[in-house]
């Protein structure tokens, strides 16, 4: 469920009808490719059929247009005022970004479930996970770990803003939204009730089956949790997911339907099926012998994603709101887009429009020229194609990459899915608060055509002007949001 755009989590997947494969048990409606890079960017296809090429799309020339202004009105212009998440390094936000400023790997062998058998064994497990404070005890021991993920962080959020019961009570809380989207759900409860069915028959299936399934469900727990009564859904875009949720989230403030937003992404996949169905797309990396040297964003010896896990939620406000009730504003939200590949359920397109067109009309609505954008934080899952492509995006956006700096937060945390975007939103916005980049780690033998300094290995001081965090999912969905420092 990484970039598909990019081909992030890509694995070649073709599918075939039934007839042409000749298997009535369906084992052969899929080639593997073995997410082999080739020049053009898509996968080799093995099909009887000349592979689709990508439609045609005309290129409209812009008018001309003066320098782009960013948003002036200050009920429009929209302040990052909170943060909070769950990580592999755990629950503290300053913790995490000083794990990842040590070039700290949070990879190792998992032990939730006997994975001895599996081809991959290893992933960011989250261990010692602590949601006391936050849930109470039964609802915790009901609850599937997305949406604990997903309470802990949100309410950490909200504490981080200083939005605690006592101030929500005294605001609008009609004015207050929350959109937390997955990638996956619940899989955890899913599994279990699916496997009840199966065993011991329907009457064996909790009645927290569905409701702790769907996906909707953590922004609904945690809207029923602080009373928040503005705009609440979810959105699930696979690994895109967070970021479609900062841009959703900005648009309700923008419109005046809320002053603020709870937003982020969260995710719990390392669980049986999640792993082995990764593994069945061949998009896993299998360096077991070596799991903290797994995920490693555009080196050539990169064989595949990390599975990771947790959540990571952003308290976004207009400023005019959050000037008037005194709050401490962290950074700020310029603009963001999302855009769809319209080619393959996971090929990228060859010509890498998606993409591009995703990051040019981010920089648009930020109000922002590509000659300020001076810090990167890639999606970079450590995939053979899917890594260059991102790669090859930007470099169509960003004719000088000289001043350019980019770096791979999942070369240490793994690929979180749908709360990836979350989690390296936060690390975007500690990049531009700390003016220090974390390295992208296990960068041992740079592939010559990644001419961008990815910060390999070795933290480096740098003061970001403006920053853009990409992230790429399934279906080709594509998203950007622009983050920058305020500035009154």
């Amino acid at each position: 469920m990484a970039g598909i755009s990019t081909a992030a989590c890509s694995s070649g997947l073709l599918f075939k009808n039934r007839e042409a494969a000749g298997n009535s048990n369906g084992a052969s409606l899929f080639q593997y490719n073995g997410l082999r890079a080739v020049e053009s960017v898509q996968l080799a296809s093995t099909r009887t059929k000349p592979a689709p090429k990508c439609r045609t799309i005309r290129a409209m020339a812009s008018p001309t247009v003066s320098a782009p202004k960013r948003e002036t009105d200050p009920k429009k212009r929209i302040v990052i005022t909170g943060m909070g998440l769950v990580s592999v390094f755990g629950s503290d936000i300053d913790n995490f970004y000083n794990k990842l400023l040590e070039g700290e790997s949070g990879i190792s062998e998992i032990d939730r479930f006997d994975a001895s058998t599996y081809s991959v064994r290893f992933g960011g497990q989250i261990r010692d996970f602590s949601s006391k404070g936050y849930i109470d005890g039964k609802n915790d021991r009901r609850l599937d770990d997305c949406w604990r993920y997903c309470l802990v962080a949100g309410r950490r959020a909200l504490d981080d803003a200083n939005l605690g019961s006592q101030v929500l009570d005294k605001l609008d809380k009609t004015k207050i939204g929350v959109v937390v989207g997955t990638g996956m759900g619940g899989l955890t409860v899913f599994s279990n009730g699916v496997e009840a069915l199966i065993q011991k028959g329907y009457k064996k299936i909790t009645p927290f089956f569905i409701p702790y399934s769907i996906t909707n469900m953590g922004s609904a727990l945690l809207a029923i949790d602080t009373g928040l009564m503005g705009p609440n859904y979810s959105i699930s875009t696979a690994c895109a997911t967070a970021n479609y949720c900062f841009y959703a989230a900005a648009n309700h403030i923008r419109r005046g339907e809320a002053d603020i937003m709870v937003a982020g992404g969260t995710e719990a996949a390392i669980m049986p099926s999640g792993i082995g169905g990764f593994i069945a797309c061949r998009a896993l990396s299998q360096r077991n012998n070596d799991p903290k040297r797994a995920s490693r964003p555009w080196d050539k010896d990169r064989d595949g994603f990390v599975m990771g896990e947790g959540a990571g939620v952003l308290i976004m406000e207009s400023l005019d709101h959050a000037m008037k009730r005194g709050a401490n504003i962290i950074a700020e939200y310029l603009g963001g887009a999302v855009t769809c590949d319209a080619h393959h359920m996971t090929d990228p397109r060859s010509d890498g429009l998606g993409v591009s067109s995703c990051i040019a009309k981010s920089l648009e609505d930020a109000g922002v020229s590509p000659e300020e954008v001076n810090y990167i934080n890639a999606h970079a899952t450590s995939t053979l194609a899917g890594d260059l492509a991102e790669v090859n995006a930007i470099k169509k956006v960003f004719k000088d990459t000289s001043e350019i700096k980019m770096n791979g937060t999942k070369s240490m945390i793994g690929h979180g899915l749908g709360a990836a975007g979350g989690l390296e939103a936060i690390a975007t916005i500690k990049a531009i608060t700390t003016g220090w980049l974390h390295p992208t780690i296990n960068q041992d033998n740079l592939e010559p055509d990644v001419t961008i300094d990815t910060v390999p290995n070795v933290k480096k001081q740098h003061q970001v002007n403006v920053a853009i965090s990409n992230s790429f999912g399934f279906g080709g969905h594509n998203s950007v949001v622009v983050f920058a420092p305020f500035k009154p």
